[in-house]
């Protein structure tokens, strides 16, 4: 289990990391999300030992890792988002030199075997690490976090430069490991968080944003339903019609599906159908409505929501009991800036948190 308390991070003037509490249970899987310069990758920095913190605790399985950073050390298994390879060795040499390096106390060649066929490096074991593809690199770094069987397992990045099939594999060994390890996952694929974790924290300008489980995060986020219509008539006058709707908090132009027609985005409070009413208005301009559904947030939603400075309904878990910060009256929002927010949505997926590190 790993319980962290109070983690406060500050260089200089700017806390990097400002008072955050969580904990991750055994046997769960936890995905830690952020975009650059939120503080992600010094809290993973510091949960693994390789930098101190300002003030507060990291227990790893009860032990301080400040206090005795050798055996909290010995509980955790980490890739970083690049490997520690070393190229000029063998796939064989460099993992016989980790399971040296950690005092590792597993049958060597049983246990390294295990790794291999577990990551599927088997084929490359006697090749240089310099000459392997990116994926094979990666394997080889989630093997190295591997060797020893730690308790605790921090992945920044594990799919990152795998193919879809490599990626499944690793998607499920890491649901594999779960059962029997504690994991943290970062990733900017937020489809893969949704599709492996139980339990997602998004922090945010160095405070936890939002923690809860995958399946409640969506419910807790934002009492607020969602509708997609597809309509066909002038996207200008067509906003102000919907946004003049009662009981519509924001409604966006998604990006043109046809020649001259847009799926718009609305969002509307709890309760509230607004269908009836909006075809009526669609159908007294004479405009037509090609579609209409609803839907519910994804993570990908909820991230860039949080992220991006909207007014969110926000549950922060805090050992025992949660804390909720209301949602401000968002009644007046309008977002028609449709183009910045659909760019931002399409590339956070594919993003790589490569500048965080110097940013904090």
């Amino acid at each position: 289990m790993i319980e962290v308390k109070n983690l406060t991070k500050q260089y200089g003037s700017k806390k990097a990391v400002d008072n955050i509490s969580f904990t991750v249970q055994d046997g769960r899987i936890l995905g830690f999300l952020g975009p650059n310069g939120a503080g992600k990758s010094t809290t993973m920095n510091i949960l693994t030992g390789y930098i101190s913190s300002t003030s507060g605790d990291i227990l790893i399985n009860g032990t301080n890792i400040l206090d005795e950073p050798m055996k909290a050390k010995k509980e955790i298994g980490y890739l970083p988002e690049i490997p520690p390879l070393y190229l000029d060795m063998t796939v064989k040499e460099y993992l016989d030199f980790v399971y040296d390096l950690k005092k590792c106390a597993l049958p060597r060649k049983a246990h390294l075997a295990d790794v291999c066929v577990l990551v599927k490096i088997n084929d490359v074991y006697n090749r240089m690490i310099r000459n392997l593809s990116k994926g094979y690199k990666q394997r080889v770094g989630l093997a190295q976090a591997l060797i020893g069987n730690p308790p605790i397992l921090i992945l920044d990045e594990p799919t990152v430069g795998l193919d879809p099939k490599q990626i499944i594999e690793i998607r499920t060994l890491i649901k594999k490991l779960g059962k029997k390890h504690t994991v943290i996952l970062s990733s900017h694929i937020l489809t893969e968080i949704q599709a492996v974790c139980d339990d997602v924290i998004i922090i945010n300008k160095g405070v936890i944003a939002a923690n809860d489980t995958t399946e409640n995060l969506t419910k807790n986020i934002s009492a607020d339903s969602r509708l997609i219509a597809r309509i066909d008539g002038s996207r200008e006058e067509i906003l102000k019609v919907i946004k003049a709707i009662p009981g519509v908090i924001s409604v966006v132009a998604d990006m043109e599906r046809e020649p001259g027609i847009y799926d718009y985005e609305i969002e509307v409070k709890e309760k509230t159908d607004i269908r009836r009413e909006l075809f009526k208005r669609i159908v007294a301009r004479n405009w037509v409505m090609l579609g209409l559904k609803s839907t519910e947030m994804s993570l990908e939603d909820i991230f860039l929501k949080i992220t991006m400075g909207d007014t969110v309904n926000i549950t922060v878990k805090k050992d025992t009991e949660d804390v909720t910060d209301e949602d401000n009256d968002a009644d007046d929002e309008i977002d028609t800036d449709d183009e910045d927010t659909n760019d931002e949505a399409d590339t956070d997926e594919n993003e790589k948190d490569t500048a965080e590190e110097d940013e904090e």
